[in-house]
């Protein structure tokens, strides 16, 4: 996996970034940032917390037997 830094259309906010899939899928989008540098910060912030995240399965809050009634 690769992380890429990229230019958006967005004129206010016009850098965001990616991660890419050894075979060339993308399979994040960040959001949109006004400065490059904080683009690059996120990323490498996120690279140094990969080892530490976890999966949370929200779906399961979806389920109907969770659902509030009104």
């Amino acid at each position: 996996m690769r992380f890429q830094v990229l230019r958006s259309k967005n004129p206010t906010q016009p850098y965001f970034w990616r991660i890419v899939s050894e075979s060339g899928q993308t399979v994040a989008v960040s959001g949109n940032y006004v400065a490059k540098a904080s683009a690059v910060a996120m990323v490498e912030a996120v690279m140094r917390s990969i080892p530490r995240a976890h999966l949370e399965d929200l779906t399961v809050l979806q389920e109907p037997r969770y659902q509030q009634t009104a």
